[in-house]
């Protein structure tokens, strides 16, 4: 089951009048723009899941070990 939120946001008419235009043109509501322009800005902006993340070292000439290991080594020990 999907969960709706309807929510209130402020839009210039200039905008609304080209939602207008667009909806009319593709035979699409207000809504469904919006709900895709936001699906669209989401997929863009989205952060990496962590399978993206997996194998990100596999090209670098130290392990993720070694390289904390390195970068700890220059802490200071005061």
């Amino acid at each position: 089951m999907m969960t709706v939120m309807r929510t209130i946001i402020e839009v210039p008419d200039e905008l609304i009048r080209s939602l207008d235009e667009i909806g009319e043109r593709e035979n699409c509501s207000r809504a469904a723009l919006v709900r895709e322009a936001i699906t669209r800005y989401l997929e863009e902006h989205a952060i990496p899941a962590a399978d993206d993340a997996f194998g990100l070292w596999k090209s670098k000439a130290l392990d993720g070990l070694a390289y904390e290991a390195a970068l700890r080594s220059d802490w200071s020990t005061e």
